[in-house]
Parts: C-alpha cells; sequence; structure tokens
C-alpha cells in the first residue's frame, strides 16, 4: 500500500504553512514552535535541527522524543474530518499537528 504523500512531505516545508495559517489566525510563529515542543518533546535546538535536516513528517513524528499524551485530548475539525475520528494513528498525528 502506498503512504500517503504527506507523510513523506519534509517537516520543513510543511512548517511554514503551519506559522502561516497560525499567522492568519493572529498567532506568531513562537507560538507555532511552542506548540510543536508540546506535542512532540522536541526542545528548540532539536526542532531546528530537523527543520535543517529536511526530516519527512513521518520520520519527524516517530522520532519525537516524547508524544505529549495530553494531545489526545485535541477536539477540533481539520479538513472537515473531526481529529478524534481519525482511525490512522499516522494521520491523526499529522492532524494533531494541523
Amino acid at each position: 500500500m502506498e503512504k500517503h504523500r504527506i507523510y513523506t512531505m519534509s517537516f520543513a516545508s510543511a512548517y511554514p504553512l503551519y506559522v502561516a495559517k497560525a499567522e492568519e489566525k493572529g498567532r506568531t510563529k513562537l507560538e507555532v514552535d511552542e506548540i510543536i515542543r508540546w506535542l512532540t518533546g522536541y526542545n528548540q535546538k532539536e526542532l531546528g535541527a530537523r527543520l535543517k535536516k529536511q526530516t519527512d513528517i513521518e520520520t519527524f513524528l516517530a522520532q519525537a522524543p516524547h508524544l505529549n499524551p495530553l494531545r489526545k485530548l485535541i477536539k477540533d475539525i481539520v479538513g472537515g474530518v473531526r481529529v478524534e475520528d481519525i482511525k490512522k494513528p499516522l494521520m491523526q498525528e499529522v492532524r494533531f499537528l494541523d
């Protein structure tokens, strides 16, 4: 079975999209970084290294130091789908980032 293209996309390619989306909602890049660190357990230095390394999203999430267990409490609709209803674990993690 072929992987969804989002999994193979570099996190560095998705990151500016996360920042732009946040800024459209009146948020900042610093807040995006804070949320990513909260979700994944990366510190700012590690996050920067992953961005420079062009790590794909699947690897970025798989190698996260500590996925925050509270992320499972996120309730939202992303792309018309409730994140808590997503059955594929990796896709759910991607949507938590979004």
